[in-house]
């Protein structure tokens, strides 16, 4: 992946399976959980993102089983997968707290304000 940053769906994909290998369903789940149920991916979308993912080098399959008749086919992080997740990570975690310290100083800023507004209206009532 050659972009500078990437999506949150994308993001909370490979943070799901930074915790290990997961079939399609557990993605989904916990991609869920992690946002707290504001991202709910539906399984068109995970796939072309799997398949993206892949293709890429950033996700690869871990292995497949049958469960029910069924295909279940396990994802996983691959090593350059970790590296673009922790990238990321240090990017959202640098822009978080400068926003937090520009926040903190303007609350600061206002409150000596709102002081100094109420200063002056003492005064100009003395």
């Amino acid at each position: 992946m050659t972009k500078s940053s990437i999506q949150e769906p994308t993001f909370l994909i490979l943070t799901a399976l930074a915790a290990g290998p997961q079939h399609g369903y557990g993605i989904m789940t916990d991609v869920a959980s992690i946002s707290g149920d504001r991202v709910r991916l539906r399984a068109g979308t995970l796939y072309a993102a799997l398949d993206r993912l892949r293709a890429d080098g950033v996700v690869d399959v871990d292995r497949e089983e049958i469960v029910d008749g069924r295909l279940r086919r396990y994802y996983k992080l691959t090593p350059p997968g970790a590296q673009l997740l922790a990238a990321e990570a240090a990017r959202l975690s640098a822009n978080a707290k400068a926003a937090t310290n520009r926040l903190r100083r303007h609350a600061a800023g206002a409150a000596g304000m709102v002081r100094a507004a109420g200063a002056a209206m003492a005064r100009g009532a003395a």
